[in-house]
């Protein structure tokens, strides 16, 4: 059945006025009959004239009116369209399914269509699909950030339900009719953009720049020229930060603090902190090259909060070894640089300050828990044995928290086990260390900064004095609010480190053989049978656990290989595949042994042997992870490499672990991190 197109409302009551009047002229016509009848018949005769003049002019002149109304409408609508076509915003109407079907002349200027183009909005603008639109069961408006060519917008999309349009006229009625439309508005946000990007770039950044060797560096020359090498370097800095528009201040002998635009910070990532390889370039017959730590916080609140994230920054890089430059926001941390090899300090002032601090500690507690990293090695339980014996010497109890011990210290955990002169709950699981935990117990964490690795997070939560020893290199995830922290990367292991605390807790402190062996077996891991990163330190920690007590001969049969897990290397050795002629890749299948991981690392350190080999990867699959062991000798830094697949370490030995992953899928993955920071000169 055809619709028609009726008047209703208002405008009806107008047009039937006149014939309501007839209807009351008749009911007065009624009361008149009442009184007289000839008046009555007059006022009727007058009535029936009235009627047919006002019906005939009704019907005569509706077609007339809804003639000029839909000329009206017309015409109405017609302005409507020419200000809606000539609209500085850019509109355009869709149907219900997304296609344009109406675009004013701004919208045609910025999507470049012409007048009449009729194909979906996804054409224009792909990232806008037909779910993304507003439909029957969604919001009525959505909007979202557009970039289009090389501006930016906001679009807005608008349901208009064209049934209740016509619901709500109060002069047309179109009964049965449903659908509706989607309204385009796109508003230009290019000006606004670049103004926010140039205030962002104008913000001032905090920064300080240490000199990692400044003593060493001016030691190795001659007195008369340590002034002039000071100034060079002086003017190197000053120089540089000056061709940024930045301002450098130094505020020691070996410290700066510099002001920069953030725009200047973009800068110096492109160009990959080049400051750090200038300095070095200062030579003025100085044996040793300086090298520099820089620290940046940026994008915070105030100023002083970038101060503060200057500040954490700049511990950052020294707690990582120094020559590297560290960036400090709200979010995120990072790393450039650190490609040369730590300067060990030949002094040894500060593990005795940090010896008589740990003293301090334990003798303010009664109990005292020590605990490593998840799947200890021997510098890790070798450390913890250090730390049990300070705390027995200060007589506090004293627990080791291990749960699993892997293959590669059992031995060492032989010792103790069943032996008289050690209590039998040296050795506590996680579940024991937890109820221990409280306000009187100091948890001492040694051979690892990273709270999630820990044999047991919880407890750092629950006790309230932790002290960190560590001689890997700190990364964004670290132990906050440590009541004592001693992190030092030049070390060779975490048993050095004890050692030399063990010297100044205690006049004469007295060793058990046990113990010197589980530590002297520490170093000897870690350092390689002291090949790598043995220092000076190295060998008279090394020295001192010897006059303790240890056995060398005694030690090595504690290490001695098994048939299979020597096997096992060598298979992995000579399967390992040369990529792109410096780097050694190769899988360790191990999964019969006990402790393949150890087989990988040692697999590893093999391949360093290879001539022209400057670092090893080793890929061990084990209990559903895939375990990557990475060694180097000194010209490549694994730590970053490692870091960026998610794990870390030291410069020459890191490691990582993936998850969810295949071997295949690993060594791809691995293979594409190496050619893609190759390809930006970080390593």
């Amino acid at each position: 059945m055809k619709k028609r197109i009726r008047i209703k409302g208002r405008l009806r009551t107008f047009t039937r006025f006149s014939i309501y009047l007839g209807f009351l002229l008749l009911a007065i016509d009624l009361a008149v009959f009442m009184v007289n009848v000839t008046a009555g018949f007059l006022l009727l005769g007058y009535a029936f004239v009235y009627f047919a003049i006002t019906l005939s002019l009704y019907f005569y002149n509706k077609p007339i009116l809804m003639n000029e109304l839909i000329s009206f409408a017309t015409e109405y609508g017609q302005i409507q369209r020419k200000l809606l076509r000539d609209l500085e915003i850019p509109y355009a109407l869709l149907d219900d399914g997304g296609k344009v079907i109406w675009m004013n002349i701004a919208f045609e200027n910025v999507v470049h269509q012409p007048k009449g183009f009729n194909k979906s909005i996804t054409a224009l603008f792909p990232t806008i699909t037909r779910d993304k639109l507003p439909g029957e069961d969604g919001a009525d408006e959505i909007q979202y950030d557009l970039q289009y060519e090389d501006a930016d917008y906001i679009a807005k999309f608008r349901r208009i339900s064209l049934k209740g349009m016509a619901e709500h006229s109060d002069m047309i009625d179109s009964e049965g009719y449903d659908g509706y439309l989607i309204a385009v508005y796109l508003f230009d946000e290019t000006a606004l953009h670049i103004a926010l990007q140039e205030v962002d770039d104008q913000s001032l950044a905090a920064g300080m720049i240490y000199l990692d060797n400044y003593e060493e560096a001016l030691a190795s020359v001659e007195e008369v020229r340590r002034s002039l090498l000071t100034a060079l370097i002086d003017r190197k800095i000053n120089k540089y930060i000056s061709g940024l528009d930045g301002i450098s201040k130094k505020l020691e002998k070996d410290k700066y603090l510099i002001i920069l635009r953030k725009k200047a910070i973009e800068q110096l990532k492109e160009n990959r902190f080049d400051l750090l390889e200038e300095v070095k370039t200062v030579n003025i017959g100085n044996e040793m090259a300086v090298t520099i730590s820089i620290g940046i916080g940026l994008d915070g609140l105030s100023y002083a909060q970038n101060y503060e994230f200057c500040r954490n920054a700049i511990d950052l890089a020294l707690g990582r070894g120094g020559d590297q430059a560290v960036i400090k926001t709200q979010d995120s941390v990072s790393y450039y640089g650190g490609k040369s090899q730590q300067v060990e300090k030949n002094t040894r002032v500060k593990a005795r300050v940090k010896a008589h601090a740990l003293r301090e500690i334990m003798t303010a507690k009664d109990t005292v828990l020590v605990m490593g990293h998840r799947m200890p090695d021997v510098d890790c339980f070798g450390s913890a044995v250090g730390i049990y014996r300070i705390a027995k010497t200060l007589d506090r109890k004293v627990h080791i928290v291990l749960n699993e011990i892997p293959s590669s210290i059992q031995p060492l955990v032989e010792l103790f086990r069943g032996n008289p002169e050690y209590d039998s709950d040296m050795i506590i699981g996680s579940q024991q260390a937890l109820e221990l935990a409280g306000n009187n117990t100091v948890l001492v964490v040694v051979d690892v900064n990273k709270p999630s690795i820990t044999e047991c997070p919880d407890l750092i939560r629950l006790c309230k004095s932790v002290v960190v020893l560590d001689h890997h290199r700190q990364g964004t995830e670290t132990i906050e609010n440590a009541t004592l922290s001693y992190v030092e990367p030049y070390a060779s292991s975490a048993c050095e480190m004890v050692s030399e605390v063990l010297q100044y807790i205690y006049d004469n402190i007295k060793m058990k053989p046990e113990e010197a062996d589980c530590m002297y077996s520490g170093i000897m891991v870690d350092t390689n049978n002291f090949a790598t990163k043995a220092g000076v330190r190295t060998f008279e920690a090394a020295a001192f656990l010897r006059r303790s007590g240890a056995d060398v001969s005694r030690v090595r049969k504690l290490f001695r290989e098994d048939a299979a897990e020597y096997k096992a290397k060598a298979d992995a050795v000579s399967q390992a595949e040369i990529y792109r002629q410096n780097f050694a890749i190769s899988v360790c299948t191990a999964e019969d042994l006990p402790s393949p991981t150890i087989i990988g690392a040692q697999a590893a350190n093999e391949l360093l042997n290879i001539r022209g080999i400057k670092a090893s990867f080793v890929l061990t699959e084990y209990q559903g992870l895939i375990y990557i062991s990475a060694r180097s000798i000194d010209e490549v830094n694994v730590q970053v490499i490692m870091e960026r697949m998610g794990g870390g370490g030291h410069m020459n030995v890191a490691a990582c672990q993936l998850e969810s992953t295949g071997i295949a899928e690993a060594i791809g993955a691995l293979k594409k991190t190496l050619d893609d920071m190759l390809d930006n000169n970080e390593i």
